[in-house]
C-alpha cells in the first residue's frame, strides 16, 4: 500500500525521456516558483530510458540525480516518491500496473490502456495499492476552459441543449510517413479515437458530465504506409486502425448537461490542421466556444437582443482560474507548458493528502469506455449505452 508523503521535498522518478518526459520535468521544476505557498519542492531523483541519449539529457540537462535503462530500478528506488510515466502508449498499462504494485503514485499520459478493458486493469491495480493517480488530460487546465465550466455550473448558459467538439490534426496526413507504432493495432489499439478523441471525450466529461450513449462511424483513408526502415517488412504495409472518427453523444441524467445532445469528430489526416481542437456549447440562455489554437480566448454570448447580439471575444485575464499565476494581465498569453505545471500541482496536492482536483485513473477508464463504445457502434451501426464510472471527476449536476 502507498503511504502519503507530507508536503516538502518530493522525490520524482521519470520513465522515458522523450518530449513529454522533458515537459513533466520542467513542470515539476516550475512548481515551487508558481505555487510557493504549497511548500512542495519536487526533486528529480532518477530517470529511465532505453536510449543513452535520453539518459544523458535527463542527467546533464534536466538535472536528474541518476539514470538507468531499466524502469524497474526507478520503481524500486526508495528516494522516489512519485513517478511520471511518459513511455510510448503501448507500454502505459504495463508500467502503470508496475508502479501501483510498487506503491508509487503515478502521473501517466493517455491513453492509459489500448482499450477500456486494459485501462480497467490499471485502475484495479491503483485502487488495490491505494496510490494517487493523474492522467495527462492537460486541456482541462486551460483557464478559458475552466471559466467556461464555471459559467455553465453557475447557470449562466441556462439549460445546456447541445455541444459540438472537434480535434483535427494533420500530423499523419502525409502518406509517405512510415508505418510507426501508432498505425499498428497491437501496439496502439485504436487510431485517432485513442490518440485525439480521448482528449475530447474527457473534456466533455469534465465540463458537461458523463456521456451515457454513443453512435459512431470511423474510416481509414490512408490504408497503406511505407514499412519502417529496418523492420521485417519491406515496401508498403497496411494501416490497422482508423484515421477519422465521428460520434453522436447523449449525457447521463446525472450530468450537468442532462438531456443535451452532441457531436464529436477527430481526424489525424486533416491537411492543413495543426491542432484544431475546440468546442461550442449552447444553452437556453447563452453559448460559449473555445479553440486551442487561441487558447487564451473565450467566446461568450449571453444576450439575445440589443445592438451587441453575438459572441464577445474575452481575452484571458486575472478573473480566469489560475491565469494570474502565470501572467499579470490580458494580452500576455499562457502556453502549453503552463498547463502541465497546473497538472503537476494538482497531482502533487492529491499525493500529499490535499484536494483531489486532479484527473485520475477513473477518468481514464470513463474516456476509454466511450472510445470502445464508439468502435463497437462503428461496426454495428447501433447506439451503445455506457455506465457512469465511479470515482471520476465528471461534472455531475448538483
Amino acid at each position: 500500500m502507498s503511504t502519503t508523503p507530507p508536503p516538502g521535498t518530493i522525490g520524482v522518478g521519470l520513465i522515458s525521456v522523450g518530449w513529454m518526459g522533458r515537459l513533466h520535468s520542467r513542470a515539476y521544476n516550475a512548481l515551487p516558483l508558481i505555487y510557493p505557498e504549497l511548500g512542495i519542492t519536487p526533486r528529480l531523483v532518477q530517470a529511465a530510458d532505453t536510449a543513452q541519449a535520453g539518459r544523458d539529457y535527463a542527467e546533464n540537462v534536466l538535472g536528474y540525480k541518476s539514470t538507468t535503462a531499466d524502469y524497474h530500478e526507478v520503481l524500486a528506488n526508495p528516494e522516489v516518491d512519485v513517478v511520471s510515466i511518459c513511455a510510448p502508449n503501448f507500454l502505459h498499462a504495463e508500467v502503470g500496473i508496475a508502479a501501483a504494485k510498487a506503491g508509487k503514485p503515478f502521473w501517466i499520459e493517455k491513453p492509459v490502456g489500448r482499450s477500456g478493458t486494459e485501462t480497467a486493469v490499471v485502475e484495479a491495480a491503483a485502487v488495490e495499492a491505494g496510490v494517487a493517480t493523474c492522467i495527462g488530460f492537460n486541456y482541462r487546465h486551460v483557464p478559458a476552459v475552466e471559466l467556461a465550466k464555471k459559467l455553465i455550473l453557475d447557470g449562466q448558459l441556462g439549460r445546456i441543449t447541445n455541444v459540438r467538439g472537434r480535434f483535427f490534426g494533420g500530423f499523419s496526413s502525409n502518406p509517405e510517413d512510415p508505418l510507426a507504432w501508432r498505425f499498428v493495432r497491437s501496439l496502439s489499439g485504436s487510431g485517432v479515437l485513442g490518440d485525439l478523441m480521448g482528449h475530447l471525450v474527457d473534456l466533455m466529461h469534465y465540463v458537461l458530465g458523463p456521456i451515457s450513449a454513443v453512435t459512431a462511424s470511423t474510416g481509414t483513408y490512408l490504408t497503406e504506409r511505407p514499412a519502417l526502415p529496418g523492420s521485417a517488412t519491406t515496401g508498403l504495409a497496411p494501416v490497422e486502425n482508423e484515421d477519422y472518427a465521428n460520434m453522436l453523444i447523449r449525457f447521463h441524467d446525472s450530468a450537468v448537461a442532462a438531456g443535451a445532445l452532441g457531436s464529436l469528430e477527430a481526424s489525424r489526416i486533416a491537411v492543413g490542421a495543426s491542432s484544431d481542437y475546440g468546442f461550442e456549447i449552447n444553452g437556453t440562455e447563452g453559448s460559449v466556444r473555445w479553440n486551442f489554437a487561441r487558447m487564451n480566448e473565450l467566446h461568450v454570448a449571453l444576450t439575445r437582443t440589443g445592438p451587441f447580439v453575438g459572441f464577445t471575444t474575452v481575452l484571458a485575464n486575472s478573473a480566469f482560474p489560475e491565469f494570474a499565476r502565470f501572467q499579470p494581465s490580458s494580452g500576455t498569453g499562457m502556453g502549453y507548458d503552463d498547463l502541465k505545471t497546473i497538472e503537476a500541482k494538482k497531482f502533487l496536492l492529491a499525493v500529499t493528502g490535499g484536494p483531489a482536483e486532479s484527473s485520475n485513473i477513473h477518468d481514464a477508464v470513463a474516456s476509454a469506455n466511450v472510445l470502445d463504445a464508439a468502435e463497437e457502434s462503428a461496426t454495428s451501426g447501433a447506439w451503445v449505452s455506457l455506465p457512469v464510472v465511479a470515482g471520476s471527476t465528471a461534472a455531475f449536476a448538483k
